[in-house]
């Protein structure tokens, strides 16, 4: 059964953290357009829940009033400027209104589209095209890449920018991306949707075969795949209300943003009766695509795609294929088109269980007995398509009290084209004449940190080898040290897997029955470092990616780690300037910013369409518990499954 729902009642919202309803959009554009602040020129960038604040969604009761907010950025096209309003759904009035100099907001999914439909029409990007044999501009694929900020003259001149790359398809069907245009570009104007100018370098052959994968074209299918049937004859174990989830002793609320995509908000665990905290709110809020060639043709290609553009406003319905199997709930995400105009992700996140695997075993090789006890997990996800990759995000409740953030990476790498005989220092040639160049994926993670109590402290752990002494005669002891990171400067770190390093979030008021501190731990997945250097543009407009762990105090206006307007602009307004102040994070509201890396070294094997490729990091439960939490798993049914086929 696959049940598709809103995460929210159209009318009356149970809670104050549902995300807004379509009528809730509506009204507040309507009330915005009603406000003469506005030409009707404007775009309407972002609409969205405007949060409560933290200490009134804790102390909500059910069934009390609250002032139900939507928060928008708005873009003028007439003048460029940038505004953020606040609306009041509950008083139906504007509340807040402010000119954001200097910034650029995000790139809305409408002006891919116009961006798109200009270039087609404009003379020099058709004789551009002529000149390199294209002469069918309907079978054209326009990919506009945000601008960035390089300290070239572009950067200043205040306009609103893309960098327009160009691929060409054989047919309707066909794989664009076999074939780039290389050395063309179009740089566009976005508030006006005219070209500046068009960058039109040396000509060079496409790239002669196809990169095609979809059904149409693959004919020899293997013929020794049988169907495997994933089976709840009773029906899933979770129960959903609005955006609450309940899962065994798991609760949590979901949300959906523009930006961000899924959030999740108040994640607890039922431990015998007691509710107790571990989030506040989890989200990945920002990504960065850092490529590493510095020819002309590919320096600029590094996409802020959280920041610049927004990956939730590229969310899959997930109807149209089997991302997910079993017994699923599916949520809708409603957002708003940059004209103000509600529209719907059907099916944007999914919810279901999955077995994974063994939870707990031992043999007792003695008596001859066995207990065992399989995993099942709880899986919350969203795929996200920008452009040509594809992003799966998926989050992890287990029986045994741990959190997983798993980013899956698949879909079709960026390409260019060489010259017959041509090869790169700074890439692979994925096939004859197609290049994918080196490039890195790195993802920050914010946890607003809520262990045992909004009051939290975090220790850095890892192993140490003790030289031999009269105490280690046999120089095998080894030990767990801890520190305690007291301010935001002491908590800028990388990982060390040869040195077990991990991270203990702490409560100083909770203690277990052993006189511990309750804790959860982060313990780092795969992961590389940022390889770009320091001095590098990108590195200074996204300076998370030099360390791998960030802690701040709490700052509601402190939200993503590329700051509130990356687009366009030259840094110092990031989780970098944040951390600068150095504060006191010891017992105190803590916000804890991971930030995890994906090193792409182009392989033919990766064309023309990725394997999925795995990142992420747990959460886990350290002394938070008094024993192993999973005891009071139910054995699984004796079904003629697990004992094999017979003979």
């Amino acid at each position: 059964m696959k049940k598709s729902q809103t995460m929210s009642s159209s009318s009356h919202p149970a809670h104050p953290l549902d995300p807004l309803s379509p009528e809730e959009i509506r009204s507040a554009v309507i009330l915005v357009k009603q406000s003469g602040k506005i030409s009707d020129k404007v775009r309407f960038i972002v609409v969205t829940l405007q949060e409560p604040p933290k200490k009134e969604v804790l102390g909500f009761k059910q069934g009390a009033i609250w002032d139900r907010e939507a928060s928008l950025v708005l873009l003028d096209n007439a003048n460029g400027a940038t505004y953020e309003a606040v609306v009041s759904l509950t008083r139906n009035q504007l509340s807040q209104w402010r000119h954001v100099p200097g910034v650029q907001p995000s790139i809305t999914l409408d002006e891919f589209f116009e961006c798109e439909e200009a270039l087609k029409k404009d003379p020099g990007y058709q004789a551009a095209l002529r000149k390199r044999g294209v002469t069918n501009f309907e079978l054209i694929m326009v990919d506009p890449w945000s601008a960035g900020h390089y300290g070239l003259p572009d950067d200043g001149s205040g306009m609103r920018l893309t960098r327009a790359l160009t691929w060409v398809r054989s047919e309707p069907g066909d794989n664009g991306y076999s074939r780039p245009i290389e050395s063309l570009t179009a740089i566009v104007d976005l508030n006006r949707m005219s070209v500046v100018r068009i960058e039109d370098g040396e000509v060079i052959p496409l790239p002669p075969e196809s990169g095609n994968y979809s059904q149409k074209y693959i004919k020899n299918y293997r013929k020794d795949v049988k169907p495997i049937a994933i089976v709840q004859a009773d029906g899933p174990s979770f129960e959903v209300e609005g955006s609450e989830i309940r899962w065994q002793k798991w609760n949590l609320r979901i949300g959906f943003t523009p930006r961000e995509g899924l959030v999740l908000y108040q994640v607890s665990y039922n431990d015998a009766g007691r509710i107790r905290p571990v989030l506040y709110r989890a989200s990945m809020c920002d990504m960065v695509v850092p490529y590493g060639d510095p020819h002309p043709n590919h320096f600029r290609k590094n996409a802020f795609d959280c920041g610049e553009f927004g990956i939730g406003l590229f969310a899959n319905s997930l109807a149209l294929g089997c991302d997910c199997l079993g017994e699923i709930r599916y949520f809708d995400a409603h957002m708003a088109t940059s004209r103000g105009e509600v529209y719907t992700i059907k099916n944007a996140i999914c919810l279901h269980e999955e077995d994974y695997g063994i939870l707990w075993k031992h043999m007792d090789w003695r008596t001859n007995e066995t207990e065992v006890r399989r995993n099942r997990r709880l899986v919350v996800s969203f795929i996200a398509t920008v452009g040509n990759y594809e992003y799966g995000f998926y989050w992890y409740f287990q029986q045994d009290g741990l959190i997983q953030f798993e980013v899956k990476l698949t879909g079709i790498m960026h390409t260019g084209a060489l010259r017959p005989g041509e090869r790169r220092p700074y890439g692979r040639l994925v096939a004859p004449q197609l290049y994918a160049p080196n490039h890195q994926h790195m993802f920050n993670v914010r946890l607003d940190m809520m262990v045992d109590g909004e009051t939290n402290s975090i220790y850095e752990s890892h192993n140490e080898s003790e030289p031999p002494s009269s105490e280690n005669p046999h120089g095998n002891a080894c030990r767990s040290k801890a520190t305690l990171l007291r301010t935001e400067s002491e908590a800028q770190q990388l990982i060390d897997p040869l040195a077990a390093r991990s991270w203990k979030i702490v409560s100083p008021s909770h203690q277990n029955r052993l006189g511990e501190p309750t804790a959860y731990r982060l313990i780092p997945g795969d992961n590389v470092r940022c390889f770009l250097h320091k001095s590098s543009a990108v590195m200074r407009r996204a300076a998370f990616m030099g360390k791998h762990l960030w802690v701040t105090p709490y700052d509601p206006a402190e939200r993503y780690a590329t700051g509130d307007y990356p687009n366009q602009h030259p840094g110092g307004a990031d989780l970098a300037a944040y951390a600068a102040r150095d504060r006191s994070i010891e017992n105190a509201n803590l916000v804890v910013w991971y930030t995890m890396g994906a090193n792409h070294i182009p392989r033919p094997e990766d064309w023309p369409v990725m394997p999925v490729v795995h990142i992420g990091f747990m959460l886990k439960p350290d002394g938070f518990f008094e024993r192993n939490p999973a005891l009071d798993v139910p054995p699984s049914p004796s079904l003629h499954g697990c004992h094999g086929s017979k003979s």
